[in-house]
């Protein structure tokens, strides 16, 4: 079974992103990103396939997934109508916080939680329910100040099962791990400019080429189609929330306005014009 590495990006200005209904019933999406994400769906009938746990949810499911953990799209075969939620958070969110305030600390013991795979009961999911769906009406720093509220009461409750005895590890090995995190905080950071390979490469402390082996074994794509995939998955965030195509395009990264039509089309099947109309209407 192929793992493909979902380039999710979050604005360099915030440390987490929300979406809405991504819907994505039709396609089979085994993936894993850096970010660890919170998923809320409700009004179906799933499958809850995270890391080697593979169960059946009915109704419902709340999920907390750490960095890394392969996962399955949730609502892949559902064919009734429902609502989805998903939350990512940066893999470095509250992480001088955590440390220094007392009140925190819940939350960052949560997180390590999350390398198990946490899926939430039903009393919890209730008591969740409108605050996980109208999340997204606020603004963001009301978004921020409930984002603390949802995971301390995540994190203060017993109504939960883990979905592996042990942390899971998608890795390879534990060096591998800390150099492809050490890359996605570094792309989070510096997307916007122009990135040589030499410059990661030697973040990695590795030759051009041994750079280039590693990064296509640990993603399956070139480090440019990665960076790329993340581009372009940043402006589709840009195109939706308003922004017009030229404004899209170098906002996300891009040099050049033809050449990120022309990526935009290779990676989505559609020009970025497109994208937009049909997610408007």
């Amino acid at each position: 079974m192929k793992i493909q590495l979902e380039e999710t990006t979050v604005d360099p200005n915030r440390s987490f992103s929300v979406m809405v209904n991504p819907k994505m019933s039709d396609f089979y999406f085994w993936h894993f990103h850096p970010a660890i994400e919170l998923v809320y769906i409700v009004g179906a009938n799933g499958t809850r396939q995270v890391g080697d746990h593979i169960s059946k949810y009915s109704g419902s499911d709340l999920v907390l997934i750490g960095s890394n953990i392969p996962h399955l799209n949730f609502d892949f075969g559902v064919k009734t109508e429902y609502e989805k939620r998903v939350i990512h958070f940066k893999i470095n969110f509250l992480d001088a916080a955590i440390t220094q305030i007392a009140e925190l600390k819940p939350i960052g013991e949560l997180f390590e939680k999350a390398k198990h795979g946490i899926a939430f009961g039903e009393n919890i999911k209730q008591n969740l329910h409108e605050m996980v769906m109208n999340f997204h009406f606020q603004d963001h720093f009301s978004q921020f100040t409930t984002i603390i509220t949802l995971l301390n009461t995540l994190a203060n409750t017993d109504d939960f099962i883990f979905l592996h005895e042990k942390p899971f590890e998608n890795m390879p090995n534990r060096k591998q791990h800390q150099r492809m995190n050490q890359l996605y905080q570094f792309l989070d950071e510096n997307y916007l400019r122009k990135i040589e390979i030499d410059e990661v490469a030697n973040l990695c402390n590795l030759s051009n080429a041994a750079f280039c082996r590693f990064f296509k074994q640990m993603t399956k794509l070139t480090f440019i189609e990665f960076l790329n995939h993340y581009r372009i998955n940043y402006s589709k965030n840009l195109l939706l929330s308003g922004k017009n195509v030229s404004e899209s395009c170098f906002e996300s990264g891009f040099e050049s306005l033809s050449y990120f039509n022309r990526t935009f089309r290779k990676i989505t099947g559609q020009n970025p014009l497109a994208f937009k109309n049909q997610f408007s209407s």
